[in-house]
C-alpha cells in the first residue's frame, strides 16, 4: 500500500461558529437558568470523593450528553461556574482546559467557550464506503449526482490515471450528505477499462466506491491530504463560506498494479476529520 501525506498551512482562519442556542434557549440567561436548576437537583453529586475540577468536567459532559449544551452552544463564563460550584476560577479553568484539549470544547480568547461541533470521521489508511460510515453513526446518507459523463482526459487527469491525454474517461461529481448536511464533494475520474458499466449506475442508491469494489478488486491506495480554501464551486455545492477551510484528499486506487480511479474528495473542515491508526514497527 502506498501512503502519502502532505500538509499545507492555511492562509486564513475562520471562527465559523453558529449563533448561540442552548437547550432550545435564545439567550445566555436561559442557559444559566438551566445550569442553576441542574445544579440544584444534584446533577454532579457523587458519594465518592473526587477532585473539584472533575465535578465541573462531569457536569459539562452531562449537559452535553443530555443536550442542555448543544453543539455550537456557548457555555457559561468561568467566573460564573466558579461562583455556582464554590471553587476558584483556576479550578474551573483546568476543567475547561482539559475538555478543550480533548476536542469537546472550543475556546476563543475574548469571546468564550463553545461546545465543539461533532465531526464526521473517516479512516485515512483505508477505503471505506461513505454511506456505510454515515449509517454506522446512526445517520442518513443521501447523494446528489451533479455530473455523470464520459469526457476526454485532460493533461492532469491523464497523468493521474496513467492514460493517454484526450482518451475517454468516466467522470462523476457527487455531493454526499449526512442527515441532509453536505460533508463530502466527490470529484472522480475512472478508467473505463476497469469499470465499463460506471455510467449506468444510479449513484443516489450506491456509491462509486461500492461499485468499484465489486467491479474490480482494489489492491492499493494512495492518499495525499491538503488543507485548502474552497473555490466558488465548492462553496456552492457544500454550502460553506469562502473563508471556511477544507480537507482535500487526493486518492488514487489500483487493481493489481493497474490504475483504476483518481478522486478529489473535498470536506468542510468544520464538519469532518480524518483518523489514522497503525502499528509501530520495532
Amino acid at each position: 500500500m502506498a501512503f502519502v501525506v502532505r500538509l499545507q498551512p492555511l492562509r486564513q482562519g475562520h471562527h465559523g461558529l453558529p449563533p448561540v442556542f442552548c437547550a432550545g434557549s435564545s439567550s445566555d440567561a436561559a442557559a444559566r437558568a438551566t445550569i442553576g436548576h441542574s445544579l440544584e437537583h444534584g446533577a454532579t453529586v457523587s458519594d465518592a470523593p473526587q477532585p473539584r475540577y472533575q465535578r465541573i468536567k462531569d457536569y459539562i459532559l452531562s449537559g452535553i450528553r443530555d443536550r442542555h449544551f448543544l453543539p455550537g452552544c456557548k457555555i457559561p463564563p468561568e467566573l460564573e461556574l466558579a461562583r455556582q460550584f464554590g471553587v476558584s476560577r483556576m479550578t474551573v479553568n483546568k476543567a475547561v482546559r482539559d475538555l478543550a484539549e480533548a476536542g469537546i470544547l472550543l475556546r476563543f480568547a475574548g469571546d468564550g467557550t463553545y461546545v465543539a461541533e461533532r465531526k464526521a470521521e473517516s479512516p485515512l489508511l483505508d477505503i471505506n464506503n461513505i454511506a456505510a460510515e454515515i449509517e454506522a453513526r446512526g445517520h442518513r446518507h443521501t447523494a446528489q449526482v451533479m455530473v455523470l459523463e464520459a469526457v476526454p482526459a485532460s493533461e492532469e487527469v491523464a497523468l493521474r490515471l496513467s492514460v493517454r491525454a484526450g482518451g475517454l474517461v468516466y467522470h462523476s461529481l457527487i455531493v454526499h450528505c449526512e442527515d441532509e448536511v453536505p460533508i463530502q464533494l466527490e470529484d472522480r475520474y475512472v478508467n473505463p477499462a476497469f469499470a465499463p458499466d460506471y455510467l449506468r449506475q444510479d449513484f443516489r442508491e450506491r456509491t462509486p466506491n461500492d461499485y468499484l469494489m465489486q467491479s474490480c478488486p482494489l489492491t492499493d491506495i494512495e492518499h495525499s491530504v491538503e488543507a485548502v480554501l474552497p473555490g466558488p464551486a465548492e462553496q456552492a455545492l457544500l454550502g460553506i463560506a469562502a473563508a471556511e477551510p477544507c480537507l482535500l484528499v487526493l486518492r488514487r486506487t489500483w487493481s493489481h498494479k493497474k490504475l483504476v480511479s483518481f478522486a478529489r474528495l473535498t470536506h468542510p473542515g468544520l464538519r469532518y476529520k480524518l483518523r489514522s491508526q497503525t502499528r509501530v514497527k520495532k
